[in-house]
Parts: C-alpha cells; structure tokens; sequence
C-alpha cells in the first residue's frame, strides 16, 4: 500500500526528514565521485605495491570465462553481446546488469580458468574500465558497487597483475587510490545497512593489502568496529532481518579475519565477535533440505556459498530457538521445523528490504518444506520487490486485502531514497514455554492497529514427536489512542505451499489434504471454516518463479474473529529400499 504526503503529520515530518537526508547523502555521494577533486595528500596515498591477496571464497565457473573472452556477458539473467567493444560502452539492459559488471565479480570466473587468455583479457577489461570511469557514470561509483569491485580487485590482483607492465601497474594501483579514497570519504554517508557496512569492510581489505597504509587501516579498523556493533545483532542477525545478508557479510568477512592474520595484526575483537555470532544464525534459518528460509529479501540460497562458511563453523552444534533482537523463532521436534517471524519493522532507513510479513512461518518435514513465504527471486528482483513485500505473499493474516506495513509509493521520491516503510508492527511481544514437552510459541503485532483498530495474535504448538503443528488466530480489539475505532470487516488466513506439495481439498471442504514429494502426506484442517486452495507463485525458486498453489481460509472479522487450524502428519515417508550388496 503507498503512502502520500496527505498522511498524518508524524508521518509526513519523518519522511521529510529522511527524504532530506537521502538526498543530501546522494548529492555529497555524487560530488565526492568527480574527477577533478584531487586525491591530496592528507587522503589516501597511492602505494607502489599490493602487500597480500586476500582469499576469495565466492566459487569461479571457467565455462563463463569463455563467454566473456568471446564477448558475451550474462549477468541478473540479461546476456549482451560486446561485438568487439568495450562492454562498458554498451546501454545497460537493467540495473542489476549493469551493477553486476561493474562490481567485477566475473573476475573470479577467470581465475578458475587460469589460463594465460584468461588473465590477459582480465587485465585488459580492468584496463577499459579505468580508462572509462573517467566520465564517473553514476552507476559505476554507487558506495556498494565501489565496495565489490575494490574487494573483486584486491582478492584477483594475482590474476590482474601477473604478466603486466609497469605501466599498467601504476594505472591499476591509482585507480585503487581513487576508489579508497571515494569510500574512505563517501562511506559513512552511504545508505545505511549493507551497503555502509560492505563500504567499511572494503576499506579494511585495502588498507591491509596496500602497501604504507598505517594510518587508512586505523581509521578502517575504527570505523568497521562501530559497524560490526551496530548492525551485527547480539544473537547475530543483521539489523536489516534479511537472512541471506548473513551469508553475504561471512564471504568477505572470514577472509577480512585472514588478511589480518596474514599481515601478522590482531583482528579486532569487534571482527571475531561478530562472526561467532553470525555462525549460530545459519544454522537458525535453514530447513531440513538446507535451504534457508524465505524473510524480509531472501532469495535462493546460494548452496555453495554457504556450504563455504559452514565450512569454517566450529561448533556444529544445534541452531538456536530463540533470536530475539532479529525478531525471529524456531521450533524443532522429530524432524519437523517451524520458522516464525516475530519481529517489528527496522527503523525507517533500514527498511528498504523489509517485507510486511509479521507472525509469517515456514513449516518443513525432513527434507521437505510444506509451508513457505513467497520470497523474492534471484533475478528481476525491482520487477517482483513490490508485490513480494506484501503481507500476501507471506503465510499469515491479512486483513481487507491491506498489507500491515505502509511503503512508500513509487514516483521520485521512490528512486531517490528507496521503499522505506513508513508505518509497520512496533509492539510485536513473544511468549515461548515447553508443557508436558510440546513447545509453545504465542506473538502479536499492532500492524494492524491504526487503520482497523484490531491486533494480530498467532501462536503454535509443535507436538513432541513432531507430527502435529496446532496454530491459533485471533483478531482482538486494540486498546491505544492511535488505533481506528472501525472493525476489521474480511481477514483471510494464507498458506502458501512450496512447489512440488500437492493439495487435495477434501470433500467436507474444512481439510486439504498435502502429499509431498518425499512420498509424506500432512493434513490440514480448520474446523469450522471453509477451506478453499488458490493459485501461489514462489518466487525464490532457484531456477526463476515457478507457480504453486495456497491454501486460504477467509472470514468475517466481526463475526468470527478466531481461526483454530491443525497440521497433521497422517502418513510418514516411504522406507527407502535397501542398496543391494555388492
């Protein structure tokens, strides 16, 4: 839902205020970018060699190697063709493409191909860029983009550098100077969360791999401390609540720890600290199949990246129940795993990503997921991004079709600061207790208070052996001076099913039955009420969007403001067949 500047006078005032700000922000952003202001000498000198190579941890494709030697760049599902020019000479076909190739993360698919072609056409397209960004394309010195490629560079310069000429060394070392320097100045006012963060991790990497950079690495060390504390949450969320950043951050920062180590320098307590806490996390998001589940700008997982930093996890112990200052919840019994969102809406400039899915839950069977949110998609993600954030496709309530966060709506305002959500859940209190060993978890969200004048309460109750999931909705009247005095006239309880589960509505219309692909059949049940099955889209399916089906339960919230709904494990999964010996 938009919001305009005909909303109330705290909500106008906030938005002014970060509409103010945002613009600020990306004027100095802009200014700082220019070619003609000059490095000086207080700044970041420019050093005559590169002390280390930190590790790149992100996996190399040699096939893509080829492709990019033979001029076809295919990136965010977009391929262009180059025909003999210089592929930062050619019209982008979307954003995602362009910030894709300007990051230089490709280069690591030429070292995996190692080869003398390889690192010679690496040098070559390096050597283009710098000759380019002269004309400083805007979308070339975004902070985050800035960021990757400087990483990119610092972790490939083996493959830049080897076999190169003076010439080109000089060229390549200043332009890592001028991008430093960019950061070094431009980071601190760069958008907040990720992007800021990926910022000060960038600037560590060159002050540790330059050479005569003591005093840019005291103020990197300095600043990506501050950072770390802040949006690396206590039980190791990012502030943010986007699951999957947390794989991003652990692929830069393991090798951030290394290069400290390989410079002989203490890593910051601050550095260490944030890992072991992020580590936990992991294994908190994931279902039985490894996936991680899909909250707040989750897409895919990327298996083989976090199959990476698992790597490094020490402890491999049993993922926690209870995250708190993420707003998230796990229940876990006999293979059986629910994942709950519980959490209220990130300050207004962090939540560009954050989705309306307050009380949504994901529910998986061993290495089947049954119920999932929609997601968002590896590609195509500005296309997809406004429906996806709707508290629609999420499986919890919603209440007159409305979303229970207010986003900003699109038009200028949109492409200077983003979507930001202007108004969302702010009291979302959780309750957790074990009785006669079933685990009980009980939340609510105001989301829905101002405009309807009702408060959401969900809870579940995830049976010992695992074979049952008891849930429980409740529309209630909300008693604060802000809430709506109407009544919420329609709710509709969802639960989108992941692709490959396939519901059959039973003939007393108050059941749906569930067959899974591992040959497991679940039954759903809300007595009382009619069940219907509509048609659902997952969205961060690996190979693109791919159609599923949801199950609903609709009522009126004035006369039945309750749903009582049973998942119910009525079949378990075919043994598999014994190997025969050899």
């Amino acid at each position: 839902m938009g919001f305009n500047f005909r909303g109330n006078p705290a909500d106008r005032l906030r938005l002014g205020v970060f509409v103010v700000g945002a613009g600020w922000r990306k004027l100095r952003s802009r200014v700082l970018a220019q070619r003609w202001l000059p490095l000086g000498s207080g700044s970041v000198p420019v050093s005559t060699r590169l002390l280390i190579a930190p590790q790149d941890l992100r996996t190399g494709d040699a096939t893509r190697a080829t492709e990019i030697y033979a001029g076809r760049f295919a990136f965010a599902g977009k391929v262009v063709s180059a025909e003999g020019r210089s592929p930062f000479e050619i019209e982008p076909p979307s954003v995602e493409w362009s910030e894709a190739l300007l990051s230089f993360g490709w280069l690591r698919h030429m070292r995996a191909a190692g080869s003398t072609i390889a690192r010679a056409n690496a040098r070559a397209l390096v050597s283009d860029w710098i000759a380019l960004s002269q004309r400083r394309d805007p979308a070339g010195w975004d902070i985050e983009v800035v960021a990757r490629r400087v990483i990119s560079w610092l972790t490939q310069s083996p493959l830049i550098l080897q076999d190169a000429d003076q010439a080109f060394n000089r060229r390549f070392m200043r332009s890592l100077a001028v991008q430093t320097r960019y950061l070094k100045r431009a980071g601190p006012i760069g958008r907040d969360g990720y992007p800021r963060l990926v910022a000060t991790i960038a600037l560590a990497f060159a002050a540790l791999c330059m050479a005569e950079q003591g005093r840019l690495l005291r103020t990197a060390q300095r600043r990506l401390c501050d950072e770390l504390d802040r949006q690396v949450l206590p039980d190791g969320g990012h502030i943010g609540r986007n699951p999957g950043l947390l794989i991003e951050l652990l692929l830069d920062l393991l090798p951030l720890r290394q290069a400290f180590n390989a410079r002989n320098l203490p890593p910051p307590p601050a550095l260490l600290n944030a890992i072991d806490r992020i580590m936990p996390m992991l294994r908190f998001f994931r279902h039985g199949d490894g996936a991680f589940a899909q909250f707040n700008g989750m897409g895919p997982t990327p298996a083989d990246s976090l199959a990476t930093v698992l790597a490094y996890d020490d402890t491999r112990g049993a993922p926690v129940a209870n995250a708190p200052h993420s707003g998230y919840q796990r229940l876990e019994a006999g293979g059986t795993v629910v994942i709950a969102d519980t959490g209220p809406a990130p300050p207004l400039g962090l939540s560009g990503e954050t989705h309306a899915g307050c009380l949504a839950f994901e529910l998986s069977s061993g290495r089947s997921r049954i119920v999932v949110n929609c997601g968002m998609p590896a590609t195509g993600r500005e296309a997809w991004r406004p429906a996806a954030r709707q508290t629609a496709a999420h499986s919890t309530v919603v209440i007159e079709d409305t979303s229970s966060c207010r986003f900003l709506a699109e038009g200028t305002l949109m492409r200077l600061c983003g979507a930001p959500i202007l108004e969302g859940p702010a009291e979302v209190p959780v309750e957790r207790l074990v009785r006669e060993e079933a685990q009980f978890l009980r939340a609510s969200h105001d989301g829905y208070a101002r405009r309807f004048g009702v408060l959401h309460a969900r809870s579940w109750r995830l049976s010992p052996d695992g074979d049952r999931l008891d849930g429980e909705d409740v529309l209630r009247a909300a008693n604060t001076r802000k809430a709506a005095r109407h009544t919420a006239d329609e709710w509709v309880a969802r639960f989108h099913l992941y692709p490959g589960v396939v519901p059959t509505l039973l003939p007393e219309a108050e059941a749906v039955q569930l067959t899974l692909p591992s040959g497991e059949t679940w039954l759903f049940t809300a007595p009382g009420h009619e069940v219907d099955i509509e048609e659902s889209v997952f969205l961060a399916a690996t190979g693109g969007p791919r159609r599923t089906d949801q199950i609903v339960v609709s009522g009126d919230g004035r006369a039945v403001p309750r749903v009582v709904w049973t998942f119910l494990r009525v079949a378990p999964a075919p043994a598999a067949e014994p190997r025969p010996r050899r």
